[in-house]
């Protein structure tokens, strides 16, 4: 059984900072990019930041020099550091992370149960 918990997500203030996590658990080999997305009520699902695996690093226009993405790949953990949060950070955020199955061997792509972030005025 692989999963992916998310866990930080909560309610701050504008101009405030967050910091999510996501660890990925269960039986697989290996794990190759990892990133966030966010889904705001009535809008799709976007990305947010993606990480790879040497840690090469991609950001969406809208959170780049606010947000920072990170991977722990010894904890099988992935980190977003939201600074200077706007109102429209606001948003259901999920992690996601390309695994390799041990079972399969293949790769599959997974998602977590995503973690409400709500910025307040």
């Amino acid at each position: 059984q692989v999963q992916l918990v998310e866990s930080g997500g909560g309610l701050v203030q504008a101009g405030g900072s967050l910091r999510l996590s996501c660890a990925a658990s269960g039986s697989f080999f290996s794990i190759n990019t990892m990133g966030w997305y966010r889904q705001a009520p009535g809008k799709q699902r976007e990305l947010v930041a993606t990480i790879t695996n040497y840690g090469t690093a991609n950001y969406a226009d809208s959170v780049q020099g606010r947000f920072i993405i990170s991977r722990d790949n010894a904890k099988n953990t992935v980190y977003l550091q939201m600074n200077s949060l706007k109102l429209e950070d606001t948003a259901v955020y999920y992690c996601n992370a390309d695994l390799y199955l041990i079972a399969t061997m293949k790769f599959h792509d997974y998602w977590g149960q995503g973690t409400q972030v709500t910025v307040s005025s």
